[in-house]
């Protein structure tokens, strides 16, 4: 047999058996002093004057005030920690969905510094995509890698507070917008089902398209049409679909990266191949 301890392991019950056990010992002592304190308190009426009856009647009632006090002592702070514990956010407080943004620099522990920020804050991760941040076009100031999270956050968080917070762990132009629960879909899986969707079908190009980018709409465009010029840097995106038609999407309350593009320009290949034809 092996000489190793035994560990008692509180949650699977044994911890709570062996106490119990001890307080049923106890009591089963008590009631044997005071079985016997009694016969021979019995034994003294009779007619024997003797002192020890009293002292065993009185250790069996004091033992078993003893183990009543021990109990209500035991059980009252459990009650009260379990009344104060959380319930998965707060009971109607439920929390808060955002999709999170920011050019980082990709240094050992930067990450590490973003999670504690929003762990301080008590933001739960839920999903996280890093990019490549493409030409300083697209990122400028040349930073390394473009971070975006979804998270869920307290209800009374900012978004002006969670946004100071990501800067000073070392985000640079953060942008928060309000999340949905498909963006914690895998966007490589949702890619392939959305590509299934528009060779079985071209026609639902638009559809599909506004599902990869989470956008609201996707308008069709002819060549020569013109675009918002005032829109700002990557909030517009125009991809051709065959010589006649083109489709315009517009985000501009969140850019887009060049890894979006790619799967864009990939998911019209799969229509066109397809043979897609566009009626306007």
């Amino acid at each position: 047999m092996s000489d190793a301890p035994k560990v008692i392991d509180l949650r699977s019950g044994h911890g709570t058996k062996q106490a119990r056990s001890w307080r049923r010992e106890i009591v089963e002592l008590a009631a044997l002093f005071l079985a016997v304190g009694l016969a021979h308190l019995l034994a003294t009426l009779l007619g024997h004057a003797d002192p020890g009856p009293v002292v065993l009647v009185g250790l069996g009632a004091a033992l078993i005030a003893g183990a009543a006090i021990h109990k209500r002592m035991v059980h009252r702070p459990l009650r009260k920690k379990s009344a104060s514990l959380p319930v998965d956010g707060g009971a109607g407080a439920p929390m808060a969905l955002w999709r999170i943004r920011m050019r980082v620099v990709e240094r050992p522990g930067r990450l590490a510094t973003v999670a504690g920020a929003f762990g301080r804050l008590g933001c739960n991760i839920l999903a996280l995509h890093i990019a490549p941040t493409g030409s300083s076009a697209i990122t400028p100031a040349g930073c390394d890698a473009l971070d975006e999270f979804v998270i869920e956050a307290p209800p009374g968080l900012t978004i002006g507070v969670l946004a100071g917070a990501l800067t000073e762990a070392g985000g640079h132009d953060v942008v928060i917008v309000p999340a949905q629960v498909k963006d914690l879909t895998d966007p490589g899986v949702q890619a392939l089902v959305l590509a299934q969707r528009v060779s079985a079908d071209p026609d639902r190009l638009p559809e599909a398209m506004a599902e990869l980018l989470r956008v609201s709409q996707v308008e069709w465009r002819r060549p020569g049409d013109t675009v918002d010029e005032g829109a700002e840097l990557n909030t517009t995106m125009v991809i051709s679909v065959n010589p006649d038609r083109a489709l315009l999407i517009r985000r501009p309350e969140l850019p887009f990266t060049p890894t979006e593009a790619a799967r864009a320009a990939a998911l019209t290949a799969a229509a066109r191949q397809a043979r897609y034809t566009g009626t306007g």
